[in-house]
């Protein structure tokens, strides 16, 4: 019996968890992080003498704010008193908290394009957190149909709607500088990372930059390029664009928005570095491939990356970010098909082929796949069944079996690892409620 429990000790669970009772942390003088879905970050004054110039960068969600807020003052001793507010994207973890923190004579920043990236979120809740967010990450998947990670999708969906949208005082173009709280401040505009609207926030004085999720959530790891829960996609060269214009300022320390900082020019410029000859190396085999006239699957076959540019653990396989630069230059039409540009799905004639060969042969057929160590092939004809079939038990029992296959092969990976266990979880479900069950 396998046992599917993916994400417990992955850096995209510890560096993404809530646990509100616990405390803030200094990690550099005169700064202290707040752990949350996507880190809080207080810095104080440059004169201790004073209180006049708190400077908060992410606010979490909406109902975390309060807490971010309170561990700071426990932490300082003190009720802040905001001088400034800098959200580094347009995602909801990161600025949901903001009015917990807005208070009079409090100025805040975000890059040009925030409302654009809020608005995107805002426009699709109902699908991005309940259609799909909601059936593919729920912790817990309580109603393998769906109907429990709907509803806490709904509820993502209702937070983001619900929380208040930051008034800016300033929209940042491409560079931004301001002093508060003795402190100066430069903001530049990245929009390789996660959005289009990443900043990063950079205390020249310290040597110190906030990074937000210019590199993801995991350190180390391969940035999200496109992402199967849905967001925008995200351009490879721009990434490497933006991450240097990062390590051009030289940091000798790296807060990023998920775990640990990361300390010394030499160490960061390692870690940095790494992510980004892997992703050149991705696009640039990615972009000989596509010359050399090789299509999109054989390219996600054949890719991989030499062991000194072994990544950190992280969201998806290579296949992913060859598929993403692919995309990113050649689109959505592929060239296979034709019926790619029309409306008419391939499973529109699904029960003309069960009509035509019988369910009994192509379940089979994919059963012979799953002896030949080849589950993806059999998943194809699988899916052909169980689509006019949804009862016919040797099929779920063949598709049980190649979904644990792949699970099994799928290494250390978030989001692949994640989705093939909700998956197995709904594939058991389904078999269990065949006819001879």
């Amino acid at each position: 019996m396998h046992q599917y429990d993916t994400g417990i000790d992955h850096p995209m669970v510890s560096n993404n968890m809530w646990l509100p009772e616990q405390p803030a942390e200094q990690i550099h003088p005169g700064i202290w992080m707040s752990r949350s879905n996507s880190y809080a970050y207080l810095v104080t004054p440059s004169d201790p003498s004073t209180a006049e110039g708190d400077l908060i960068i992410n606010t979490g969600v909406a109902y975390q704010g309060a807490r971010h807020r309170e561990r700071f003052e426990e932490a300082i001793g003190r009720t802040l008193r905001v001088g400034a507010i800098v959200v580094t994207q347009g995602h909801g973890d990161h600025w949901g908290g903001w009015s917990v923190f807005d208070e009079p004579g409090a100025a805040t920043y975000a890059q040009a394009r925030f409302h654009q990236i809020v608005n995107d979120k805002q426009m699709l809740a109902p699908y991005f957190s309940s259609r799909r967010t909601g059936r593919l990450f729920a912790r817990r998947m309580l109603d393998v149909d769906g109907e429990a990670a709907l509803a806490g999708g709904e509820r993502n969906a209702a937070t983001i709607r619900e929380a208040t949208i930051p008034v800016l005082t300033e929209a940042v173009g491409d560079h931004l500088s301001f002093v508060v709280g003795g402190r100066t401040v430069e903001l530049f505009s990245v929009p390789g990372g996660e959005t289009l609207d990443g900043l990063l926030v950079w205390l020249p004085a310290d040597r110190t930059v906030f990074c937000g999720n210019l590199m993801g959530a995991i350190q180390g790891a391969l940035p999200h390029l496109s992402t199967i829960r849905g967001d925008r996609p995200r351009s490879a060269m721009l990434f490497i664009e933006s991450v240097q214009r990062m390590l051009n300022l030289r940091p000798e320390l790296l807060i990023t928005g998920h775990g640990e900082p990361v300390r010394g020019g030499d160490a960061i410029r390692s870690l940095v570095g790494k992510v980004v000859d892997a992703i050149r190396y991705i696009h640039d085999r990615t972009r000989d491939g596509m010359n050399a006239g090789m299509s999109l699957p054989e390219l996600m076959a054949t890719i991989e990356l030499p062991a000194e540019l072994t990544p950190a653990r992280g969201r998806g396989p290579v296949s992913w970010y060859v598929r993403a630069v692919w995309e990113e230059y050649a689109g959505w039409f592929r060239a296979d098909s034709i019926t790619e540009l029309y409306e008419v799905p391939q499973r529109d004639v699904w029960s003309d082929l069960v009509e035509l060969c019988g369910s009994g042969p192509l379940t089979a057929k994919a059963r012979g796949y799953l002896a030949a160590g080849r589950p993806l092939q059999a998943l194809h004809l699988i899916d052909i069944v169980v689509g006019v079939e949804p009862q016919n038990r040797d099929a779920r029992e063949a598709e049980l079996r190649a979904l644990e296959m792949l699970f099994d092969r799928a290494g250390v990976h978030y989001d692949d690892t994640r989705l093939l266990e909700l998956e197995i979880k709904r594939a058991r479900a389904q078999l269990a409620r065949t006819v001879g069950s």
